[in-house]
């Protein structure tokens, strides 16, 4: 049965509904990992000329979408512009909001400037302060969680200044991007007729592993399925570089033999414990020995891995028997696009992945599934 969807429209600061109703159609959205996610949609022509003053109030409406009575997303209503009979709408997240506010008072009005501070909580301190400025705030709440990370230190704090005011979404970035700090995402929940909007942080990163949930061809795997294999960054042999110079430098190597002709990459680290560089070293040998790559995967709704309960960062597991794939393996999902069925065409997902162990030069920690 085709799931029942709604595209409730709301006032960005009090949150009153607008419309319970939108008819939206050509719909795709969803959320993604350390971003706002967004959707793109068109009004239906039929109804433009009676509901297009609902969406004359871009950058101070919030667009709701409801899947069998369960939020799946929410984010500001930031274009809507004609186009012949159509008139598509474009929305964000509730972090793209950040991007169109800055930090005039500098040091976020006194919170900084920050030494050895938590990420986590400089993201919680710039939401702080945006929503405490006049006509700021969105109703958004962030987690607590707390991470081992640290930004900032006493010789080189980390501060801005009122006289060269940041933007609030790139500060969040920048914590994002803090070494084994923390990832992030968004989510909207009903809290009886009011729509929670929440920040969920992970750290060092969202997500666990689903033994829960499955992608099989044949139940939940539609479409084709495009499997790369690519021996660019594959390695059984792996150089670990640790700090020092010359005859001090710390070196080992970590391989297997497994019948394929020798390939070999080199780590560079700073680690001056041994130990740590031979895990490490280890931990990038196992993930450049994964060959296949799986970036994407079309999927349907089905009792193995419900549409509502997907979350980002969750580890999966992929089983693919196709006529030139065959695939099992653990995979991320970083984030993914809905397209609600119309008509005769059934709703579609499509998961965005990456590997659940990546070697380090891809810029996330590689950590085994």
């Amino acid at each position: 049965m085709m799931p029942d969807y709604r595209y409730i429209i709301t006032r960005a600061t009090t949150g009153e509904v607008l419309h319970w109703n939108l008819p939206l159609t050509e719909v795709e959205f969803g959320p993604e990992k350390s971003g706002p996610g967004s959707l793109s949609a068109s009004l239906n022509p039929t109804y433009i000329r009676a509901m297009s003053d609902l969406l004359d109030d871009a950058g101070d409406v919030v667009l709701l979408v409801e899947r069998n009575s369960h939020l799946l997303w929410g984010g500001l209503l930031w274009r809507a512009e004609p186009e012949g009979p159509k008139l598509p709408v474009e929305a964000s997240g509730f972090t793209s909001y950040l991007h169109r506010r800055f930090d005039v008072h500098g040091n976020l009005h006194g919170r900084g400037p920050y030494i050895e501070a938590d990420p986590c909580q400089v993201i919680r301190d710039v939401w702080a302060y945006a929503q405490e400025q006049p006509d700021g705030d969105l109703q958004v709440v962030v987690d607590d969680t707390k991470s081992t990370a640290k930004t900032g230190t006493a010789k080189d704090p980390y501060s801005t200044s009122k006289t060269d005011p940041r933007n609030l979404g790139e500060i969040v970035d920048e914590m994002a991007d803090v070494d084994d700090s923390l990832e992030w995402t968004e989510t909207v929940t009903w809290r009886g007729r009011r729509a929670e909007r929440r920040i969920i942080l992970g750290a060092p990163r969202l997500g666990r592993r689903r033994e829960d949930l499955t992608f099989t061809t044949g139940a939940n795997v539609v479409g084709e399925p495009h499997v790369v294999k690519d021996a660019d960054s594959y390695a059984q042999w792996v150089i670990g570089l640790g700090a020092g110079e010359d005859s001090k430098r710390k070196v080992v190597v970590d391989g297997v033999r497994n019948g394929r002709l020798r390939l070999e990459q080199k780590l560079e680290t700073s680690e001056k414990d041994e130990t740590r560089l031979r895990q490490r070293t280890r931990r990038e040998r196992l993930a450049r020995q994964i060959l296949p790559t799986l970036t994407e995967l079309e999927v349907t709704d089905h009792p193995a891995a419900p549409v509502e309960a997907l979350r980002v960062g969750d580890d999966v597991r992929i089983r693919l028997y196709e006529p030139h794939t065959a695939y099992d393996g653990w995979n991320r999902i970083v984030g993914w696009t809905v397209r609600p069925g119309e008509g005769e065409t059934p709703e579609r997902v499509t998961l965005k992945l990456e590997r659940t162990l990546r070697p380090e030069e891809s810029g996330d920690q590689a950590e085994e599934a």
